[in-house]
């Protein structure tokens, strides 16, 4: 597709993407937010049958590509896929086989969210963007080794209970969704919070936002934005576009 790109239309803010694809998406927009630590990190989606998809290890993020992606069941086994799964995917196992209500779960080590994490503190609601997403949030505060292990990662889960937001004390973020773009939604979002927190607290500290207003922001949906973040990837590596159906006519540029 040189020298021309997709462009979004009233009603199709993105082209037909396939299950693999928004795995690869996800975890290209979360990189450049600052879910980038190297190898850490790992995702699920739930499938209408049952499966999950996730990233392959040892991938990182923003490298990984639709041919990539694994297919395993809810006990771990890759189903389909050239590569294995993350071994911290037993957390997500373990999350949902307890919650199975929970379509997506995104776990990293984010630059920002993993400070409050190892501080064990809640950073404060200070701006809009940091109450958007909305979810209820959870110190998980004991380190009990990495999530790799069935036994943490199990007592982790049952730490967070109903919780749609985890900081785990000593290792990361674990963020959870209905679907895609609400795991997405929250997951920048409260890495902007940690953010914003922290720099605001360097200057002194700051007033958080009323509680009716933190409130309102949560609940409130922002369509469009997973799918602005998501053509923003594909923006960065048009390659992404090869092999998609449905995509109409290209527009050219100039």
């Amino acid at each position: 597709m040189d020298g021309s790109t997709w462009r979004p239309r009233v009603g199709a803010l993105l082209p037909a993407m396939t299950p693999e694809m928004d795995v690869v998406l996800l975890c290209r927009t979360l990189w450049h937010e600052g879910f980038d630590d190297h190898l850490g990190g790992h995702v699920t989606i739930r499938q209408p049958n049952g499966s999950l998809l996730t990233n392959p290890w040892p991938l990182l993020w923003d490298e990984f590509g639709p041919d990539d992606v694994v297919t395993i069941d809810g006990e771990g086994t890759v189903l389909s896929g050239r590569w294995p799964p993350a071994p911290g995917v037993l957390l997500h196992l373990a999350l949902h086989r307890a919650r199975p209500g929970v379509n997506v779960a995104i776990h990293h080590h984010p630059r920002f969210a993993t400070l409050w994490a190892n501080a064990q503190r809640l950073p404060p609601i200070l701006d809009q963007t940091s109450g958007l997403g909305g979810g209820s949030v959870a110190i998980i505060r004991e380190y009990r080794g990495t999530v790799a292990a069935a036994e943490a990662a199990q007592m982790a889960i049952a730490d967070m209970g109903d919780a749609d937001i985890a900081l785990l004390a000593g290792h990361g973020l674990f963020v959870l969704g209905d679907d895609l773009a609400q795991a997405h939604l929250r997951a920048v979002c409260f890495e902007h919070r940690c953010r914003q927190a922290f720099q605001v607290e360097a200057l002194g500290g700051g007033p958080a936002l009323d509680e009716d207003v933190a409130a309102v922001l949560g609940a409130a949906a922002f369509d469009g934005f997973w799918e602005a973040m998501a053509r923003k990837e594909l923006r960065r590596d048009p390659t992404l576009l090869e092999g998609l159906t449905g995509l109409g006519p290209p527009t050219t540029t100039t």
